[in-house]
């Protein structure tokens, strides 16, 4: 039972707590990029998800079993971007075969997925952090996908509210945005301290 609490504490943080976009400001190019519509922000998000869970997995897996035994640490990144550039690759193909019209709306956000900065950022904390058990790194890579999926619909349901809201005109696009960003950041910012 204690192990459940653990990993229910962690899934927890790293969704609400330590969210990788709002206490890290990991991941703002699609946060900010592809917000604008809800159905646009949820597709993103769950290919986000995939992404970082498989990831977060494999290089944990490949970290603690080959990099680490072996003395090659200092290849993580190398390794760790091909991990993530594979499993881009798979949601790509599977989004432009099953869902071409999101593919279509995802335009350059799709494969910039590879370079997104959460999702490395995720499988470094992860190898970082001291994470010694496959089962944790699983459910924090898992939920770091929730977290993210979490903040950009929260976005995008704001932002399309923001069409039908009385913007003044200096302010209207990425100023507002930027705005809503900064505010979601420090909204979230008030759960810090509950759990490390």
């Amino acid at each position: 039972m204690d192990t459940l609490n653990i990993l229910l504490v962690g899934f927890i943080s790293i969704v609400i707590v330590n969210n990788l976009v709002f206490t890290k400001f990991l991941g703002i190019c699609p946060y900010l990029g592809v917000s604008g519509r809800i159905d646009m922000a949820f597709g993103m998000g769950m290919a986000v998800t995939f992404v970082v869970t498989l990831s977060g997995t494999l290089t944990w897996l490949i970290d603690h079993l080959i990099l680490m035994k072996m003395g090659l640490e200092v290849t993580r990144y190398v390794c760790f971007i091909l991990v993530i550039a594979g499993a881009v690759q798979l949601v790509e193909m599977y989004i432009r075969k099953f869902f071409p019209s999101l593919y279509e709306s995802f335009g350059i956000f799709l494969p910039l997925i590879t370079t997104n900065c959460a999702i490395l950022g995720l499988c470094l904390f992860i190898n970082l952090w001291g994470i010694d058990n496959l089962l944790e790194a699983v459910v924090l890579s898992f939920g770091a996908g929730i977290g993210f999926t979490m903040a950009i619909c929260i976005m995008a349901g704001i932002r399309e509210n923001l069409n039908m809201a009385d913007v003044p005109e200096s302010l209207k696009g990425a100023p507002i945005t930027l705005i809503t960003a900064g505010l979601l950041t420090l909204a979230f910012m008030g759960f810090a301290g509950m759990i490390r």
